[in-house]
């Protein structure tokens, strides 16, 4: 990557040619309690999040980070302004959550993340509900900083290890990567076999209709007998 002294600013502050690319990790985890609370029929408690993928501390450029739950709660919007930047709670149904991510630099516009928070897993073949003791959902996702303001690409690009050791998330992010590359070559691979075969099939059928109309010519072309 370019040094920023390779790149002008513009009259807004922003530094030419330049892209940075901030990789996160955002999403929930549940776990439930074996049985409905009797106090208010809560059957999890749950965590909802955004995180960086990589061993670094966001609090350098991110300034707060708001999370809008449902209506229910007596207080649905929640701000975050300090690592880990994450509510918890609990509850009985699954919602939307909003999750609008404000940077240091005001300059810079917030970003806004939708996640549906997942309390129970659906067996796929028999349409189930199936209460897991614990559920992770979570996804992988890239904030693009194009032509980023000097101040923002500075923050940006002087970061810190939030730990030390070995970082790791709820999912295996580099399995998944392998298992979606696998999945989409088998139905790339499909697709063209399918392809193939109507192809073969257009040639055949165009071959019959070649023959019929050779066949109707012949008839069409043959004297007529009294």
């Amino acid at each position: 990557m370019a040094e920023a002294g390779d790149f002008v600013s513009d009259f807004g502050g922003r530094v030419k040619g330049v892209t940075i690319i901030k990789p996160i990790v955002y999403g929930n985890v549940a776990r439930y309690f074996g049985k409905k609370r009797e106090e208010d029929g809560h059957t999890h408690s749950w965590h909802v999040y955004v995180k960086p993928f990589n061993n670094e501390n966001m609090a350098n450029w991110v300034k707060k980070v708001h999370f809008k739950l449902h209506e229910s709660y007596a207080n649905p919007n929640r701000i975050v302004t300090k690592p880990p930047f994450e509510v918890s709670e609990t509850g009985w149904g699954e919602f939307e959550v909003s999750i609008k991510i404000h940077f240091v630099d005001p300059n810079e516009k917030p970003i806004t993340i939708y996640h549906i928070l997942k309390l129970f897993e659906t067996d796929p073949t028999s349409k189930q509900i199936n209460v897991k003791k614990f559920i992770v959902s979570e996804f992988y996702d890239e904030i693009i900083f194009n032509e980023p303001s000097a101040m923002m690409q500075n923050l940006l690009t002087n970061t810190r290890q939030m730990i030390v050791g070995q970082y790791k998330h709820e999912t295996d992010f580099e399995d998944k990567k392998v298992k979606t590359l696998q999945t989409i070559l088998t139905a790339k691979n499909k697709v063209r076999n399918e392809i193939e075969e109507l192809k073969d099939r257009l040639k055949q059928s165009q071959s019959t209709i070649t023959k019929y109309k050779e066949e109707i010519a012949k008839h069409e072309n043959k004297p007529e007998t009294k």
